[in-house]
């Protein structure tokens, strides 16, 4: 762990695992080692990182809270991201959030997070270990060899959510969903007891997952399929024939889980996957998402 804090001070990026992928971090308060990011990933730099930190208190010496950001906070160590007011005087990079006068924050739930950020003793800044654009990574040899070997890498096994945090914007009394994730909305509702609000498509970028074409792989996607072409890999959910089943029991945590690693998989196998069709409920609506952007006609 030491050594890869030490690499974090010297201004230089280490992936590492979350509970929903891995990240590629470097110190958020070290504009050099920030623009390593973008430039490792391909990363376009309108497109905001999110800070990662251990804990409330090391999150509020960059972002103010409001009562209701208060509230959210209690999902915290979790799969939720809280876009906030930033702090001008705490120091985070301006490259971290793009020039917004608001960043994403979260604390990770998984303990070699919390011991590197905390080794570190400096936020991370910290997008999905992949080349922009392309699978996000649940493995660290995924990250391996997305990056050939140029990053090290610590290894945490697979990541337990499988998809990326879900961000929310908090603006006074109201909350907008700015990207579905592994905290369904639905529970997030229940816990503050008022609506979110969804983000309207084609909103400007204003957290990470807002691109029209994201999450892809080489492999052209075809989604909503009862079945395989000739051609096609399928990726199942559900009972059924499938080269590879998100959930056979149909079980949306475990098509979560699942979602990137087998995508991977089937990239490695095929020009071309047809997807079955995923129920939008719950988890459904990040996996959804995913799909959808993965699908998209690449620029």
């Amino acid at each position: 762990m030491s050594d890869f804090a030490a690499t974090l001070q010297r201004g230089e990026v280490v992936a590492f695992p979350t509970e929903t992928v891995y990240g590629l971090g470097a110190d958020a308060t070290n504009s050099d080692a920030v623009l390593k990011i973008y430039e490792t990933k391909g990363r376009p730099r309108f497109n905001p990182l999110i800070v990662h930190v251990t804990d409330v208190a090391m999150a509020r010496r960059y972002v103010s809270f409001s009562p209701l950001a208060e509230t959210l906070a209690r999902f915290w160590p979790g799969p939720l991201t809280l876009v906030l007011p930033r702090r001008p005087e705490a120091g985070l990079s301006d490259i971290v959030t793009a020039g917004l006068d608001t960043v994403g924050v979260r604390v990770p739930n998984h303990p070699l997070a919390l011991e590197l950020i905390g080794a570190a003793g400096v936020p991370l800044a910290a997008p999905s270990a992949n080349p922009s654009g392309k699978l996000s990574p649940t493995t660290a040899e995924q990250v391996r060899r997305a990056f050939g070997g140029r990053v090290p890498v610590l290894d945490g096994g697979p990541c337990m959510a499988g998809v990326e945090s879900t961000i929310l914007a908090v603006e006074g009394g109201t909350v907008t969903q700015l990207r579905a994730g592994a905290l369904a909305r639905e529970e997030i509702e229940r816990a503050i007891g008022q609506p979110v609000a969804v983000a309207a498509e084609g909103a400007a970028v204003a957290s990470p997952g807002m691109l029209a074409s994201h999450y892809a792989p080489n492999a052209a996607l075809r989604l909503n399929a009862r079945a395989a072409e000739p051609g096609e890999a399928y990726l199942g959910f559900g009972p059924g024939e499938a080269t590879l089943n998100l959930s056979a029991e149909g079980d949306l945590h475990e098509a979560a889980r699942n979602l990137f690693a087998m995508l991977h998989e089937l990239d490695t196998r095929a020009t071309r996957i047809a997807v079955a069709p995923i129920p939008r409920a719950g988890l459904g609506e990040a996996i959804n998402d995913r799909l959808k952007r993965a699908a998209a006609p690449r620029g």
